[in-house]
Parts: structure tokens; sequence; C-alpha cells
């Protein structure tokens, strides 16, 4: 074969090979860039959201999308961008990884991971904006989601599926309270996500020890957009938290999710809004911020069976100014979830932790969140509570008290300490059930305030091999006969608990005859009934 053959029969394989179809990058030139937004033209294509790609190998989010140019916020370093720099289309947007390979990570907004534990295999991307489940493919909270805080699993309950607000003002235990409810979904096959947005890195790491001491981390991610980043990752941090948890919740699973908190959001979105020069509202905060807010918490919910059952439970957190809920971004939150946990400064500072305002604090949800136990016993505790607070005020004018009173103040105040509880602690529901119990039979009453918290922790450890708590833990209710064995194992532990008090006169809360434990005269009544 001569050369001429040669090439005559590689320009026939060429012209095979060759394909009609034109290919082509739009790409776009910076017109200006500062303060974290940077101007394209030339982008007539792009969509909303849509990821482009700079000159110097950062990435920006198209925002907004102007006749004429682009507005994009960058979500990497641009102080080497200039004028008339080339950007590309990604034709994609902005999507994270999901899947079980996040479970025990700490990543950032855009999925990747800030732990030094190496690189994360999911294969899987997610868009992180969604329309939220519709109604048809809901169904109604009836399971409970205890947090393992006395005072709120008695109160004000959470169900899965619930969006529950935590406000309250700064340094009020907003935190804490988020921290308890993951550390006590321990064992419960619950998945957890924990948004940090605009906190300190020291904090963060602070959290992922707590929850590595409790081992909790081996069910929960962190997404964490610190102080230091920019906006634009603060923007998207919550988006991204919901969206690995919707992976989850596809398939089938619980999850919770916390974001801490939504006023920093909200401020982070304001910031961006205001350098893409979007005309300001009410405090400065664009007309959307509403939206912004509900397209976020509207994606946590219950699915029915026919579209999996899964679940996803918000615990938004909000932080106030002196307290005052009716400022923008609180009512906002307030108006779009089920309910709210209210953390008053004044009981904080007077040593009431967990600090839950009963006035202010609602679950829209109620008892069909609890367990029947806890809900027989958790009845008119709230009441009681209310009548404490509202008797406690007129009782610092010094004015005499009649006996009532001052039973119903004393009452109350032994109340308040039983729903008092120390951090990382939470109870289980059946132990609750049982503190419950004793309020309830006002059995507390001979117990001298200042050892409130030692009862309580001894009456658990008493009752954990008791005969009566396996009943419950079997029925997960009380019936006339379980309630008759509670009063008598409470009878026979108070006997012997109280005599260990030196000096503590028993008789000025009651007779010491009602605390005497008696086999036969139980089996006597009993006999008598039938």
């Amino acid at each position: 074969m001569n050369n001429s053959d040669k090439f005559s029969t590689t320009i026939k394989a060429r012209i095979n090979k060759y394909s009609s179809k034109a290919t082509f990058e739009e790409e776009g030139k910076v017109i200006s860039v500062g303060d974290g937004i940077a101007y394209v033209s030339g982008l007539t294509n792009i969509m909303l959201n849509e990821l482009v790609l700079f000159e110097n190998g950062s990435y920006g989010m198209a925002l907004n999308l102007e006749s004429d140019f682009v507005g994009v916020v960058m979500l990497g370093e641009y102080k080497n961008i200039t004028e008339d720099s080339v950007v590309k289309r990604t034709k994609t947007v902005v999507s994270v990884p999901v899947g079980d390979e996040l479970v025990g990570r700490i990543v950032d907004p855009l999925g990747q991971p800030i732990d030094g534990k190496g690189k994360i295999s999911s294969k899987k991307l997610m868009p992180i904006e969604k329309i939220a489940p519709g109604v048809m493919t809901r169904q109604s909270v009836d399971q409970p989601l205890p947090t393992g805080i006395l005072s709120i699993d008695s109160m004000f309950p959470i169900g899965k599926g619930q969006r529950e607000l935590i406000i309250g003002d700064r340094q009020t235990g907003k935190t804490t309270i988020a921290i308890d409810t993951i550390i006590n979904q321990k064992g419960k096959n619950i998945y957890c996500v924990y948004v940090a947005i605009g906190q300190k890195n020291s904090s963060v790491a602070q959290l992922a020890r707590t929850l590595n001491a409790h081992d909790a981390m081996e069910y929960t991610t962190i997404v964490s957009a610190t102080a230091s980043d920019i906006p634009a990752l603060k923007y998207i941090a919550p988006y991204t938290g919901v969206t690995i948890a919707e992976e989850w919740m596809s398939k089938g699973k619980d999850v919770l999710i916390i974001y801490d908190d939504l006023s920093k959001h909200a401020v982070a979105y304001r910031t961006i809004s205001l350098l893409l020069r979007r005309p300001p509202g009410r405090e400065a905060y664009p007309g959307d911020v509403f939206y912004l807010h509900s397209r976020l918490l509207e994606r946590a919910c219950r699915l029915n069976k026919e579209n999996g059952g899964g679940s996803i439970t918000a615990l938004p957190i909000i932080e106030t100014q002196a307290g005052d809920i009716s400022a923008y971004i609180p009512t906002n939150v307030i108006s779009i979830t089920d309910g709210q946990l209210f953390m008053e400064t004044g009981m904080f500072n007077a040593g009431q932790r967990p600090a839950i305002g009963i006035g202010l604090s609602v679950s829209r949800v109620g008892s069909s969140a609890q367990i029947k136990a806890v809900k027989q016993m958790a009845g008119t505790l709230k009441l009681e509570l209310a009548q404490y607070s509202e008797l406690n005020a007129f009782s610092q004018f010094g004015s005499d008290l009649d006996n009532e009173t001052k039973r119903v103040l004393e009452h109350g105040e032994r109340v308040m300490q039983m729903i008092k509880q120390p951090q990382n602690q939470p109870y289980d529901q059946i132990d609750e059930a049982i503190l419950l119990f004793a309020i309830k039979e006002r059995f507390i009453k001979w117990i001298p305030i200042d050892k409130i918290e030692l009862f309580k922790q001894d009456a658990i450890a008493y009752f954990k091999n008791t005969n009566a708590r396996a009943k419950l833990v079997k029925t997960q209710a009380f019936d006339d006969t379980l309630i008759e064995e509670f009063r008598n194992e409470f009878k026979k532990f108070l006997s012997s608990y109280i005599s260990s008090f030196s000096n503590y006169d028993v008789s000025k809360y009651g007779s010491k005859e009602e605390l005497k434990y008696s086999a036969s005269k139980t089996k006597q009544a009993k006999t008598t009934k039938k």
C-alpha cells in the first residue's frame, strides 16, 4: 500500500467518526467583583442557583438573573478575580453528597469534609433546593420523639415530623436542649443532623467533643458554616443539612435536624440581598425573607406509608434581643412552626435549667405525641405550674398567705425542682412517667427541697429492677392495679428514704402513718374491693 492509499484510509476513518453535533461551552465575563458578589455578562441561558466556575478555580452561585447580567454569589476565594475574567457555566445547580457515608462526619455547606478523616466516598449528589412534600404525601404527627428532658416531654411534647422552635435570648440554654435531644436518640434508630450557622470554630469543636463523649456522633452529621465563612456558605448551610436528611427520610428513616441558628441565617441572607442591590424591607431584610425559612422548614414532615413512612423533625433555633419575640424574624418563624419553647432569661439566671417559660411555650401537636403513661401523669402539670407562677408573683408583696396558698406555693416549688435537669443527662420515658407519678400523687411533699435532685436519682435507681416498672415498660400505660402497685412501692421507698434525713420534721407535710407500708393492709384492701 502506497502513501496515498494510507492517507485515503485514514481520511475515510475520520469521516466515519465525524459527528454533526455542535459542542459549545457557554462562557461569560466578569463585569465587576467585590464583597463576595460578582456581576457577570454573557450567561444568557443560566439557571437560578446554578454553579459557575471562575478562572481561578472558585465556584459561584447564580442568584440574581437580570436582563443584561447575572449576580453571582461567590462560594470560594475571589481576591484574584479581575474584570474580564472568564466564567463558565456548569449546567448543574448546587448539589451535595448524601447517604450513610456522611454519618459521623463534619462537612462544610458544599458537602466537603472538614474533620480530617479523609474524603467522603458518597457517589450520590442531590440538589440543595427542592419543593417540600405535598399535603397528600404526609400523615399526621402521632409518634413521640422523646427529648429526654422532663419538662418538654411532659408539657410540650415533640412528635416525629414536627417543627418545634427553640427561642430565647443569648446564653439561655437553647443549644443545650438541642444537644441533649441528640444524645437522647442513642439506640432509637434515628439519624441526627446538626447545622451550625455562624458559630465559632471552637464552639463546633466543643459540640463534636460532647457528642463523641456520649457516642452520639455514631448517628450524627454536622454541617458547619462558621462565623469566619463568607455569607453565601451560611446561606446554603441549612439547605445542605435538610438535603442530607431527606435522603434518609426517603428510605423510611426518622431524622432529627437542628438549625442553630436561623437568626444568623437570615442576617447572612440580608447581607447577600443588600450586596445584590435587592430592595430592603422591614429591618432591612428583603421581601422574600419569609419564603427563605418557610421553604426550608416545610421540608420537615412525616411521610405516609405509601411514600416510605420516613420523617424529618426540625428544631430551629432563633435568638431574640431582650426577649422580644415580636421582632420580624421571630414572628415569621413562630408562624411557620408547630409550637415553640421560650427560654426565659430570668429563670436561667435564677438557676432554673432548662429555663423554659410555661406561659409562652406551646406544642401544637400536644398529647398525641406522648406515650400514654406520660400523658396520664402530666395532664395537670402545666396548670399547677401556672398557678404557682401567678401566686408566687403575688407572694413577693409580703402579705399574709392562707394555708391553701402556702400549700400551692410549696408544691410548686418542689415541682420546679423536679423539672430541673442537669446538662447531657436525658431521662428514659418510663423514668419520666415514674417521676411524674411522684409529682401527681404528691409523694414529693415529704422531700426537703434541697434533696429533690438526689431523690430523683435514687427513685429512678430504686424502681429500675421492680416488677412495677417492668409492667409499665410492657403496657406503656397506668391502670388502677398498676397505680396502686406504684403507690405501695413509693411508700415503701419513702418510709426508709426519709428516715436518712437527720433532723427533718416529716409531720409538717403529712401524717407519718401515710408513709407506712403494710403488705397485709394492701392485701386486705384488695380482698374487700373484690
